[in-house]
This record gives C-alpha cells, structure tokens and sequence, in this order.
C-alpha cells in the first residue's frame, strides 16, 4: 500500500511516499487457528479493544495446567474437543466501562491473508456476543490497516 503525507516546510508542501507493507483489513472477516483446529471462525476486529479474546468455556485450572473448550455447541465449529495448556498467562484485562477482569491467556497462530501469525488470545465466556473472536489492536498493530467499509478481505482472497 502506498501512502502520502505532506509537511509544510518554508510554506511549500513537500510530498512523500512511504512503501508500507501493512494489509488492509475489514471490520469482519473469518480466520483458521491452525494450532487450535479451527477452520472458519468469524472475528470482530475491533481498535478499541488492546486485547484480542476467543470464546472459550468450561475454564478449568487443575495442578498448573489450563483445561477448557473453545467456542460451544452453538457455534458450527464447535468440535467438543477439550485442549490443555501447560504454558499460560493470567493478566487484567480492563473493559470499556472500566470493570478490570482477570483472564487466562495462551498463545497460539492465527492465519489471514494465507500467513501465520503469532497471536495471544485471553479465554473469556462470549456466548451472549455475536462474534466468537475479537481481535484487538496489539495484534494488528504494526500488520494491518482497518477499513470498516470492507468485511472479510482475508476470506475472499484465500477463497478465490
């Protein structure tokens, strides 16, 4: 993508050209977590959010390892299967209305744009929200762009 910006130096304009290889993302889109075995999940993608969360449920810590299932029977992906992790964080996350919570965090890959990326997911319960999966600003920084006029820019192009 290419960008310009201006300056006023001496009040001429000067213009210049930054090569930047960010994507443009959509305010929507679907992803694989090839790590997690999920193919096809629909994400939110949300600057206001620092972090990004995944629906999890049945959160369980048993003697220093993470039991839980991602998404639920509701959701087309659920798959029942129950994952552990032995390696986890456990950070504050706080809400846009100021409520600090406590989560779980893993690390894992998510893949858009047919690349996989390194991403931290905190575990929280998301079944009253539309979105499965909110993808936040410490992971697009730095590698996306966001369009909220575009949806599913990742999807379309790994589908065509």
């Amino acid at each position: 993508m290419l960008l310009d910006f201006y300056y006023i130096s001496n009040t001429k304009y000067q213009s210049y050209h930054l090569e930047k290889e960010k994507k443009i993302i959509g305010r929507t889109d679907k992803v694989d977590f090839p790590l997690l075995t999920l193919e096809g999940i629909d994400v939110k993608i949300d600057t206001g959010a620092y972090t990004s969360t995944i629906h999890c449920s049945n959160i369980k810590e048993i003697e220093q390892t993470l039991h839980c299932h991602f998404l639920d029977a509701t959701h087309p992906e659920y798959n029942s299967k129950k994952f552990t992790f032995k390696n986890y964080d456990i950070i504050a996350v706080k809400s846009s209305n100021g409520q600090i919570e406590v989560r779980y965090a893993i690390k894992t890959k998510v893949n858009l744009f047919d690349k996989n990326y390194p991403i931290t997911l905190t575990l929280s319960t998301r079944d009253d929200m539309r979105f499965p999966v909110l993808i936040g600003r410490k992971f697009l920084s730095g590698k996306f762009v966001v369009d909220p006029q575009l949806e599913n820019q990742s999807y379309n192009q790994h589908v065509q």
